[in-house]
């Protein structure tokens, strides 16, 4: 085709469930491709030589390469052609935000001067991992001769899944560390079972066992073990950690230790990794809210104010203290939260929580915002107005106003640096840390960030243990 014939192709929306219906399901949004659409989406690529899709992946996926595979029908080449670079296409074509990466720098976008116009890439690459999974399509096993080395990888979200991978791939011994009783970190404890089947981060973890890759759950390190035990007295010869950004931030206001007042993690954990919304198969404590407020403004927001209706709220407020096109969450995901109900505060942000005389929340305190200068980020910044003051009829108030990084293992490691904010400080050529063999990445290192950028931080880790220990 021509790249006029290209351009006159429509894009292909993707078929989802009715609004009205999957908010009060767990079932996945989302319905996927056909066949038939995946092939119609990828035809649109203009296969430019540049590839300048490819400088917005953090993985580097041969972009073009894939989605001329998928246009002519041959998906198992489309997969061979991810799996190069990314052990986890069905996840990232879920859950990336590809209109601030790959898709951002679509040549077709550009030209219909629409990013909503590019190719849909992330849609096609999920396709493309479903497809595989459907038609029982596996990766050929590669055959590695070990190298008798062992290599310890703590945490087992997407850093530590592409950093073990990698390092299973070069022949070395592999055990991954993981705190809670299920494998997979933010994919199964964060990210909702709508956005997210839980069966398709089993299937990867699966993969990795496959690998040879051996799992320790219910293992803390930090308590259970120091990490230097592991190379001192287990003997590991290196160390990687992706322990993630997991510990919550709050606002510091008056009455956030009201009973009703949550973290975005706790909730969100109870809810996917404890399977509250499942009553009659888990007995997990859970506070069913009626009148919920949410404050924040990014993907975590949105999927704790979506998954507190399909809990029962019959009521959702999301309370941000910038406009939506300051919003940092993805486009999609507040498209649908808006579909399923939830009503968006724009400019208007917490002041205090207010409680009855059991210590239980029954109000928050609102005050109303203005935008000034753009910050340090770029954003405007929200300057509040004097004497704007009003009340939201709540029972339960969640935080969602970021992560900083798992303390536990700086706390507990000696000469491991970290900069002002907790993060492990690594060399970017290798991610190797402060202590030689200790390798990090993943939002340990870069606070809260996406799938796709902790598993590039993972193949560079991955990279740099490998190169580390073809030296001893």
């Amino acid at each position: 085709m021509t790249p006029k014939e290209r351009m006159s192709i429509p894009p292909q929306a993707m078929p989802e469930q009715d609004a009205k219906v999957r908010a009060h399901n767990m079932n996945e949004v989302a319905l996927g491709y056909t066949p038939e659409m995946a092939k119609c989406e990828a035809s649109r690529c203009l296969q430019c030589a540049a590839k300048p899709c490819v400088q917005g992946c953090p993985v580097a996926i041969d972009i073009p390469g894939f989605l001329a595979k998928a246009a002519e029908g041959d998906f198992s080449g489309a997969l061979a052609i991810i799996r190069k670079t990314s052990l986890l296409p069905a996840v990232c074509g879920r859950v990336c935000p590809q209109e601030k990466q790959c898709q951002k720098f679509c040549t077709m976008g550009k030209l219909l001067k629409d990013t909503d116009k590019s190719v849909a890439i992330g849609r096609i690459e999920r396709f493309v991992a479903d497809w595989a999974r459907a038609n029982g399509a596996k990766s050929e096993a590669m055959a590695v001769k070990p190298t008798g080395k062992r290599v310890a990888v703590i945490g087992s979200g997407p850093a530590s899944i592409t950093c073990a991978a990698d390092c299973a791939r070069a022949g070395h011994e592999v055990t991954m560390f993981e705190a809670f009783h299920k494998a997979g970190g933010v994919l199964v404890y964060g990210i909702p079972e709508f956005r997210l089947p839980k069966a398709i981060v089993q299937e990867e973890i699966d993969g990795l066992k496959s690998l040879g890759v051996k799992l320790e759950l219910n293992y803390v390190v930090g308590r259970t073990r120091k990490l230097r035990d592991l190379i001192d007295k287990d003997g590991f010869d290196a160390v990687f950690v992706g322990t993630g950004a997991g510990l919550p931030k709050f606002m510091d206001i008056e009455g956030e230790n009201l009973v009703g007042v949550f973290s975005a993690n706790e909730y969100l954990t109870r809810a996917n990794l404890m399977k509250a919304y499942d009553e009659a198969g888990h007995d997990t404590p859970f506070w069913h809210g009626k009148r919920v407020a949410v404050l924040g403004g990014g993907n975590v927001a949105m999927d704790a104010s979506r998954m507190a209706l399909r809990l029962g709220a019959e009521k959702v407020y999301l309370v941000y203290r910038r406009s939506e096109a300051e919003m940092p969450a993805r486009k999609e995901e507040v498209h649908h939260a808006k579909e399923e109900g939830v009503e968006f505060l724009m400019l208007q942000n917490a002041k205090r929580v207010i409680g009855d005389d059991q210590g239980r929340v029954v109000a928050l305190e609102c005050l109303k915002y203005e935008l000034g200068e753009p910050d340090a980020s770029g954003r405007r910044s929200p300057v509040a107005i004097p004497g704007s003051e009003f009340s939201l009829d709540v029972d339960t108030v969640i935080v969602a106003v970021g992560n900083a990084s798992n303390p536990l293992i700086p706390a507990t490691t000696d000469g491991l640096e970290v900069n002002k904010r907790g993060n492990i400080v690594v060399d970017p050529a290798t991610n190797m840390t402060s202590i030689p063999g200790v390798f990090a990445g993943g939002d340990i290192v870069l606070g809260a960030a996406t799938v796709i950028l902790a598993m590039g931080e993972g193949r560079n880790a991955a990279a740099g243990i490998n190169a580390y220990l073809s030296t001893r």
